[in-house]
């Protein structure tokens, strides 16, 4: 297993554990040619890109053999395009997929299929703002790329939106409700989770109370089909902020 310098000390790779890579170092990749940025650090992203530039672009060309994609834009034919336009007097291309969790799965499908070979005319640099370990097409990829990691903001979960609503912030627990169910996070996971802290809290006889007829109308209302989860979860958010501010 060949060691590789980081920062002066040695780094060894990690196989197929894109998690248990150190941030800022690279793993040893099946393929060469293609990179996964992992992480919300921006400035730290330019300067990695950079490098890959400098690496395979010469300056005066750059234009004609870089592309950026903004992956919550682009279509499949938009990316097979650019996979396959060839290099202007250079031996290299380089592409970047911003935000490469918003492609859809055709398009992953294709992605997965193409860096599985290889490419000598195109590096490819599939950018991400954190690491899903849920993410099968994040988790494939990885087997065939460089992973560079960069620092991530903590991400909210059921305890962080019982925090807010334990502080009676509503416009913020609102938020961090927006936040979980656009990332997939079941509507009954959420009533779970908010039931668990409903155990825990210091609340008095009457809030207490408050919040479980709220849970359980919330409940109820999902399972009968009288309203759809989104807007259950918000009335029942606002409902809890509501019941958690002190006492007159």
């Amino acid at each position: 297993m060949n060691a590789q310098l980081n920062n002066g000390k040695m780094v060894y790779p990690v196989r197929n554990k894109t998690e248990e890579m150190p941030r800022g170092c690279f793993r040893q990749p099946v393929s060469d040619g293609v990179y996964l940025f992992i992480g919300q650090d921006n400035p730290a992203k330019e300067l990695a890109l950079n490098k890959i530039k400098q690496k395979y672009l010469t300056e005066d060309l750059e234009q004609f053999n870089l592309d950026v994609v903004y992956a919550s834009d682009a279509k499949l034919k938009t990316i097979q395009e650019k996979f396959l336009n060839l290099p202007v007097n250079s031996g290299r291309r380089v592409v970047v997929i911003k935000g490469a969790h918003s492609l859809d799965k055709q398009t992953k499908d294709f992605i997965l299929r193409h860096i599985r070979r290889t490419h000598k005319h195109l590096i490819l640099v599939l950018d991400f703002e954190r690491y899903d370990p849920k993410d099968i097409f994040l988790e494939e990829a990885s087997r065939s790329a460089r992973v560079v990691r960069f620092k991530e903001a903590p991400q909210n979960d059921t305890f962080s939106l019982g925090r807010q609503i334990e502080s009676g912030a509503t416009a913020k627990a609102l938020g961090v409700l927006a936040e979980l169910l656009k990332g997939g996070e079941p509507p009954e996971r959420i009533i779970g989770g908010l039931r668990y802290i409903w155990e825990k809290q210091g609340l008095s006889l009457a809030q207490k109370q408050g919040w479980l007829e709220l849970l359980l109308a919330c409940d109820l209302e999902i399972k009968k089909g009288r309203l759809k989860p989104a807007f259950a979860l918000e009335k029942l958010v606002i409902g809890l902020c509501a019941f958690v501010k002190p006492e007159h």
